[in-house]
């Protein structure tokens, strides 16, 4: 549930670099609320519910393209990539793959890896000896 978190805390951060983990687990997460919040919607068939799904999918679309733009930056492409929904089918398989691409290894042109240093991440503390 962190990484959902953190994306909403990085609001409109369009600069840095976002992991694959990060941006697919925001996903998972944003698309299970959507779910159940059209669901209850559906069921309940409620004006105030349907705001409330629709003010919902407002509220984190701009994070979703954040988290999107900097998931594109982590493989060194430019946040424009995003722009590629646009075009049906053949835009969203290729988003797709740019989106599932591996990070650059160190840092790029968009900031330093989020993996670590050598890309796998810092070591647990403890773990090599005392911190």
């Amino acid at each position: 549930m962190h990484w959902y978190v953190d994306v909403l805390r990085k609001y409109a951060q369009f600069e840095g670099r976002s992991r694959r983990t990060e941006f697919w687990m925001f996903v998972l997460i944003n698309a299970i609320i959507q779910a159940i919040l059209n669901g209850v919607q559906r069921a309940a068939d409620s004006l105030i519910l349907w705001l409330l799904s629709g003010l919902y999918g407002l509220f984190v679309l701009i994070p979703g393209i954040a988290v999107t733009v900097r998931r594109l930056h982590d493989s060194n492409h430019r946040g424009w990539w995003w722009w590629l929904w646009i075009i049906p089918v053949i835009g969203w398989i290729w988003l797709i793959v740019l989106l599932c691409l591996d990070s650059t290894p160190g840092p790029n042109r968009f900031g330093p890896s989020p993996k670590g240093a050598e890309g796998y991440g810092p070591a647990p503390s403890g773990v090599y000896g005392p911190a």
